[in-house]
């Protein structure tokens, strides 16, 4: 049975959707979230990019890890397998069936904000991996990691948390902080805490080094921290992967203002925007934007907005920052982490890295 705990309030996406628009839309130059292009049609759409053969991210780290879970397992010995930002939680069967084979696995902590993949997921792993404690944690983990504290710290934050079976209404709440009936720390041992699919690389640099150091604060002497990278590599390759033939990524960047239609009552004219993929060079990272086509005004009903675009104007929807090894061991070492391990695929597309507590 896979058991859930909350730690968003009710009104949380409809909250921060308005927060991040009306700021978004109102700075100069204009920008939006890239978490905003994840409703159900939105999770769709990137399913499909995953499967495009311009788009290797997603083929690359499953390679990696097919190639190399066994090691992770004996390396780490972890008996939870906690991750963060979890969604349909394809690739940690890899982990889960290698850390059962090692003979430690005993609980997985899948964190996400989307409850409903949570325990469609929760429940398939729970069924395919008998006698599996899963755990499910309903967080946007840049508020929560899911990983409770650690020797020395205080709470997390100061969310409510309830924990219940899944598919049912939460009936009491405990304490921010404290840790509920079925989380990791009742299991004891090693946690392997994953941060795949490169989504670090959506994090400018400064929120990324925030980022580490709160997964750090977490981590207690025996846990293991696995993060997947997108490397550097020919502009051309990163380019398409980002701006596909199809136009399926274009319609995923578009979905952005979907949302904001739907659950704003904004009135978007999808058409009235172009896809944009671009490499900066000097960031190394690829940036999203939408541009658009004419000047036009855009109302956003429920935050009392009219917003302006002017024709050619860009709107950034994503930052996809890119790694160098090097870079990647710099900031883990900033945030306090010492790299073990370094594994990427044969074409040298995509990075694995595996730290310790330094």
């Amino acid at each position: 049975m896979t058991t859930i705990e909350y730690r968003l309030p009710p009104d949380y996406r409809a909250a921060s959707l308005r927060a991040d628009a009306r700021a978004g839309l109102t700075a100069t130059p204009k920008s939006l979230p890239p978490k905003w292009f994840y409703d159900a049609q939105g999770s769709a759409l990137f399913e499909k990019i995953t499967e495009l053969p311009e788009y290797y991210p997603t083929r690359a780290e499953r390679s990696i890890l097919s190639a190399v879970a066994a090691d992770i397992a004996r390396i780490s010995q972890a008996r939870v397998l906690v991750e963060l930002g979890s969604g349909s939680s394809e690739k940690t069967r890899l982990l889960l069936s290698a850390l059962r084979d090692e003979g430690t696995l005993r609980a997985y902590v899948p964190v996400d904000v989307s409850e409903s993949a949570l325990v469609q997921a929760g429940d398939a792993l729970a069924a395919e991996y008998p006698g599996l404690a899963v755990h499910a944690v309903v967080s946007d983990f840049e508020q929560y990691l899911g990983l409770g504290p650690s020797a020395g710290t205080g709470p997390e934050d100061t969310v409510s948390a309830a924990t219940v079976p899944a598919a049912t209404v939460p009936a009491a709440t405990v304490p921010a902080g404290t840790v509920p009936a079925g989380t990791d720390g009742a299991v004891g041992g090693p946690r392997l805490v994953a941060f795949l699919g490169s989504t670090i690389g959506n994090m400018v640099p400064a929120e990324r080094a925030l980022f580490l150091r709160r997964v750090r604060s977490r981590l207690r002497p025996g846990d293991s921290f696995l993060l997947g990278t997108d490397l550097v590599k020919d502009p051309a390759v990163l380019v398409a992967a980002y701006d596909d033939s199809a136009g399926v990524t274009a319609a995923f960047n578009k979905n952005v203002l979907a949302v904001l239609n739907a659950e704003l009552g904004a009135d978007f004219d999808l058409d009235a925007f172009d896809h944009v993929a671009r490499w900066d060079s000097g960031h190394e990272w690829i940036e999203m934007r939408l541009r658009s086509t004419a000047d036009q005004q855009v109302r956003v009903r429920d935050l009392g907005l009219v917003v302006p675009f002017a024709a050619g104007e860009e709107m950034r929807t994503e930052v996809s920052a890119k790694f160098r090894r090097a870079g990647v061991e710099s900031e883990l070492a900033a945030a306090g982490l010492a790299l073990r391990s370094w594994w990427t695929d044969p074409a040298g597309q995509f990075g694995l890295s595996l730290s310790v507590p330094a």
